[in-house]
């Protein structure tokens, strides 16, 4: 029997686990919204949320489940030992020594410290459903599985490759700890963010985790396997819940799932960060340019509106579509498409040479703002962009704005020399009443 299943090829194996991974997640997931009711992890009805009645919001606990049964006891065994990611082929040296070997790593050895940060994360969040805890104990848990895989995994933000013909950053430990946190913090939170709608995080991150499956196991120069299945079977434990959770929803991620897809792609993005190219620093920013690009834009917001970047508003991407008249599915559609075309834009960024990488990352750059312009994520009048090119290509638009300077130029002339008439007729007037009569009064007594 053992040696039967070794003549099986991999390919078929990891193909039975990811069927597995996804039935696991179907099946538990319809169980976890009675459980979610039972310990009162229930996301109820505000102005905020667009749901009209309680809902059960500790789905994300069967993704993260049906992950670690796959990942802990499943592909150990049927995954032959690798060399570490991104370790590079030994090669003699001048002196022509022999070559050192280089050491082979089980996944399970590989595998166990995501876990344990994923089971930080998946706690943090479980309890927030559930209680509610303050946004700094939030961060504190976060925190906390950030600093675990930084002591415990590579998956460090240990150097930096400038774009397009730039040096590669060398950071040292205490700064590679900081933005290693920092990356997995700000990715984590702005998954969090988008998880508004109905199947809008977690089919955001169906999109940006295969794209980085792709990326991972075709143009990364690395002979490791493990990041690529990893992301796979993540992928279908999330394809596995997405059924009940797309519109209309019969249970929510919660903070739980949320939290837990976002650390799960902040990490697998930061392994792809190691790399050091330039494609390598743009393409995860490319994949999660649905999620970034919203957190951003509120953080923009809200210090243009003169308020905390911690105040929740409805202007997200979301909020924005379904208030332009987009229907609940209508919107969780449209940011879908939105999330494809930067997973299609990374994709095509690895093919591209120097020049043809600038112009495909300005041009998306472009269409993004015009995008955000006209959405109005930033509000309803502030659109430089768009009233550049109006001003260029309407030449009614043109004259009016001309011809509105031109008057306010005369009304503040007149404005200012109003104010000079009146400066004048002050110090003509007298300032008091001289007593003319009792100065003659007192005369005449004389």
């Amino acid at each position: 029997m053992v040696d039967t299943l070794k003549e099986i090829p991999f390919a078929l194996k990891f193909l039975i686990v990811i069927i597995i991974t996804f039935g696991i997640s179907v099946i538990l997931t319809p169980i976890m919204t009675f459980v979610s009711k039972a310990i009162g992890a229930v996301d109820k009805p505000n102005e905020r949320r667009v749901n009209k009645k309680p809902m059960p919001s500790a789905g994300g606990l069967v993704i993260f489940i049906a992950f670690a049964i796959a990942t802990l006891f499943i592909l150990p065994h049927i995954v032959h030992n690798q060399p570490p990611i991104h370790s590079q082929p030994p090669v003699h040296g001048a002196s022509h020594q022999p070559i050192q070997p280089i050491q082979l790593v089980s996944y399970f050895s590989y595998i166990w410290p995501f876990i344990v940060g994923a089971g930080i994360v998946v706690l943090t969040g479980l309890i927030d459903d559930i209680k509610e805890i303050s946004p700094k104990m939030k961060l504190l848990g976060l925190t906390v599985a950030a600093s675990f895989i930084w002591f415990f995994t590579n998956a460090r933000f240990d150097n930096l490759k400038i774009p397009f013909g730039g040096p590669l950053l060398i950071f040292p430990a205490w700064l590679s700890f900081i933005f290693t946190v920092f990356w997995i913090l700000a990715i984590t939170n702005a998954i969090n963010l988008i998880d508004g709608l109905d199947g809008l995080a977690s089919g955001v991150s169906i999109i940006s985790l295969t794209t980085m499956g792709i990326v991972s196991y075709f143009f990364l120069p690395s002979p490791n396997v493990f990041l690529p299945i990893t992301i796979f079977i993540m992928v279908a434990a999330i394809m596995g819940f997405f059924p009940y959770n797309y519109h209309p929803a019969i249970i929510y991620l919660g903070d739980t799932g949320a939290l837990f897809l976002g650390f799960i792609i902040s990490v697998a993005s930061l392994q792809g960060l190691k790399n050091a190219t330039a494609v390598a620093v743009l393409t995860p920013l490319l994949i999660l340019g649905v999620p970034i690009t919203d957190t951003i834009m509120a953080m923009v917001r809200r210090k243009l509106n003169r308020q905390s970047i911690a105040t929740a508003d409805k202007r997200h991407l979301h909020h924005r579509l379904m208030a332009l008249g987009f229907t609940h599915r209508g919107a969780v559609l449209v940011i879908y498409g939105i999330a494809s075309i930067f997973a299609f834009i990374s994709i095509l960024l690895q093919f591209s040479s120097r020049i043809g990488g600038i112009l495909l990352v300005i041009a998306c750059l472009f269409g993004l703002e015009i995008f955000i312009e006209l959405v109005g994520i930033l509000g309803e009048n502030r659109q430089p962009v768009l009233k550049a090119l109006k001003f260029v290509g309407n030449s009614s638009y043109r004259d009016k704005v001309l011809h509105s300077d031109e008057d306010a130029d005369i009304d503040e002339n007149e404005e200012d020399i109003g104010n000079h008439s009146m400066i004048d007729e002050e110090i003509d007037e007298p300032t008091q009443e001289f007593p003319i009569q009792n100065y003659r009064r007192s005369r005449n007594k004389k």
